[in-house]
């Protein structure tokens, strides 16, 4: 235990030894009285600058993310396209299924005497796609029952591109007659048949674009053709029985004024898979049940769901 003595000069040599480390490193004790040494110009510019100017922070760096839609190329092969909504009229289905159930008997003038009835089955496949066109260019403002009647009178003359182009405009009128514009007809069809004969060796085009410019045949003769002589479905074959039940029902977006104009609203929204059926289907409701004038709406399984029921 020291005493009081030592104490003392213990703790005076600590206070000695803080103030000389106060002074830096290899400076030795200060004497008694010593005055500190005073600092240079530069290094007390240097201090003040040190103790008052406020300290600095850094800031931290905000990382700034930005979503952007790449390119194809740059999109993954898994990548699922935009869908875009489509337009469909209310209760379509419903209606669709409604006229399948009435037309399951299949007993309208369309089912035995329609377009895919009138060519000899037994011909060359050239010679019956020959007779698809010519019943197709019959057809336009006629009835079924009298392009059939007509087509089985020139079949029995033997009908061919050359057996038509050697028969007369006299004859050809009186084999023809009674169909709508039966003068017009005689014209087109010796114009389309000499076409054929020159430029596709007595057979018929097989696209679109190409029957359609063909003297008589138009945009609904042409998607037939395609469907029934070549069998594929190129569109959808509006008629003036498709063209009226399609605005009765509001199948189309806005009220359409021609049968074009119905088959490209039509296209817009009803599935693919389905357009080889409606032409059939909705000609022979046409014919049966959604007539022109007087349509019988008392006997439609879509008496509730036609927008145009309540006006008859």
């Amino acid at each position: 235990m020291c005493s009081p003595q030592e104490f003392g000069m213990n703790a005076w040599s600590g206070r000695m030894l803080t103030r000389s480390r106060s002074r830096g490193p290899g400076a030795g004790p200060r004497r008694c009285g010593e005055e500190p040494e005073p600092l240079r110009r530069g290094e007390a510019a240097a201090e003040r600058r040190k103790s008052h100017s406020p300290m600095k922070h850094q800031r931290k760096a905000r990382r700034l993310c930005v979503a952007y839609e790449g390119s194809d190329s740059e999109k993954g092969e898994g990548a699922e396209p935009l869908k875009v909504p489509v337009w469909e009229p209310q209760d379509w289905q419903q209606q669709l299924a409604n006229i399948r159930a009435m037309r399951s008997k299949k007993d309208a003038p369309v089912d035995h005497l329609g377009v895919e009835h009138c060519y000899d089955s037994s011909a060359p496949p050239k010679v019956r796609r020959y007779q698809v066109l010519l019943s197709l260019m019959l057809s336009s403002q006629t009835k079924d029952q009298v392009t059939a009647g007509a087509m089985q009178r020139l079949r029995a003359q033997g009908l061919t591109v050359d057996s038509i182009l050697q028969t007369d405009d006299a004859t050809l009128g009186k084999l023809i007659y009674p169909v709508g514009f039966w003068r017009s007809k005689v014209k087109y069809i010796k114009q389309t048949s000499a076409i054929l004969q020159q430029r596709y060796g007595g057979d018929i085009p097989a696209s679109v674009a190409e029957l359609v410019a063909l003297p008589g045949v138009g945009p609904k003769m042409a998607h037939l053709a395609m469907a029934v002589a070549w069998g594929t479905v190129s569109g959808i074959a509006v008629d003036t029985h498709v063209h009226r039940i399609a605005n009765r029902l509001r199948w189309t977006k806005k009220a359409t004024k021609s049968p074009e104009e119905t088959r490209a609203a039509l296209e817009e929204w009803l599935p693919r898979e389905l357009w080889h059926e409606i032409n059939g289907l909705l000609v022979g409701f046409g014919q049966q049940t959604c007539l022109p004038v007087h349509p019988r709406c008392q006997g439609c399984l879509n008496q509730a769901l036609c927008p145009a029921s309540q006006g008859f």
